[in-house]
């Protein structure tokens, strides 16, 4: 019984999570979730109070799956500055990617006005993970200044991310990587 509970679960945060992805929250509804899940509405209330209930821990479980594959794409590099720039590599490829959306975290948080809405702080909590693990990249450096590069880094991402998305220019982060390349440059003198 308990394999069957988890996969309900599972069920619906991936079609939650993929709902949200394609529609906004706003847009993603129970009906539509339990129309396009077929899990019955009072299974879904058997995990979840609420549809916000459901984005959360939808976004929180897109947020981990994330960060480890980016992470492991970028980790194929050999140091920490070809990991930098490879990270600009797999942007690329993932705004290529069918189904490209931009970002889900950027997306949600643009629908939710108040700082302090869950969705808000899950959003800026990926932020900070996917800053972290510049941090740590810039630091095996051995430069000065790592944190203000890492955050610099960051700014490019996240502004490549946004350019591809609103614009369609799925050449915005080897755009971003050049700048990258630059500020890397700088930072070794």
């Amino acid at each position: 019984m308990e394999n069957q509970t988890t996969d309900t679960k599972q069920k619906i945060l991936a079609t939650a999570e993929t709902l949200i992805y394609q529609n906004g929250i706003h847009a993603t509804g129970m009906d539509l979730l339990v129309k396009t899940s077929g899990v019955a509405r009072k299974s879904i209330y058997r995990h979840f109070e609420n549809k916000d209930e459901v984005a959360a821990a939808a976004l929180n479980a897109r947020d981990v799956r994330w960060l480890a594959w980016f992470q492991k794409e970028c980790d194929k590099a050999d140091g920490p500055e070809a990991r930098i720039l490879c990270m600009f590599t797999v942007l690329t490829g993932w705004f290529k990617s069918e189904g490209y959306r931009g970002c889900a975290f950027i997306n949600t948080a643009g629908e939710v006005g108040d700082p302090e809405d869950p969705i808000r702080r899950i959003a800026s909590h990926h932020k900070q993970k996917l800053l972290d693990y510049t941090l740590e990249l810039t630091g095996q450096l051995g430069v000065e200044q790592s944190d203000t590069l890492a955050r610099q880094l960051l700014i490019l991402m996240e502004g490549a991310i946004t350019v591809s998305r609103v614009m369609g220019d799925y050449q915005a982060a080897d755009n971003a990587r050049d700048v990258a390349q630059l500020l890397l440059k700088q930072a070794r003198r």
